[in-house]
């Protein structure tokens, strides 16, 4: 077995209003949200989506589906906290994450230290190990024309 692994995730949701926009495990003042059946984190999800993948333990819609009820509205952070909990079953520790959200609006500078923090949190990882970055889509395609958000993630594993 691999002494390193990696892992990509990305996640995509559609904008609606009267929904909180959370990204990150942080609620960011906007006139709109995120559609999903949980609370749409998309930054989170990718994370979640990229620890799955570089453990080969599937993807978050096999651990958390979309047609089970009791995730209706649940916050994301659990997802990420569970798949994290998978990775060090299988005798791996995350070494670091870096992720992308892009969203046309609102600018998100002004969060990324308390997006980093919850996201280092929820991984117990130093800071520094948390990379977060925001970019638009340049208004081309539905993120960039303000239909959508999305988030990749890359995540580093090593056995312990």
């Amino acid at each position: 077995m691999s002494e390193f692994r990696s892992g990509l995730g990305w996640d995509v949701h559609r904008i609606v209003p009267g929904r909180p926009l959370i990204l990150g495990g942080v609620t960011i003042p906007s006139e709109f949200g995120l559609e999903g059946h949980s609370d749409a984190d998309i930054l989170f999800h990718a994370v979640t989506d990229a620890l799955l993948g570089a453990a080969a333990l599937g993807d978050i819609g096999m651990h958390f589906p979309d047609t089970d009820p009791k995730w209706k509205g649940a916050d994301s952070g659990q997802f990420l906290k569970h798949a994290a909990r998978l990775v060090a079953d299988k005798g791996y520790s995350i070494v670091n994450a870096d992720t992308t959200i892009i969203l046309e609006r609102p600018k998100l500078k002004d969060y990324r230290q308390a997006i980093r923090e919850s996201l280092a949190t929820a991984l117990t990882l130093e800071l520094d190990c948390v990379n977060v970055k925001f970019k638009t889509a340049e208004r081309v395609g539905p993120v960039g024309e303000g239909k959508s958000a999305e988030a990749q993630a890359i995540v580093t594993l090593k056995r312990n």
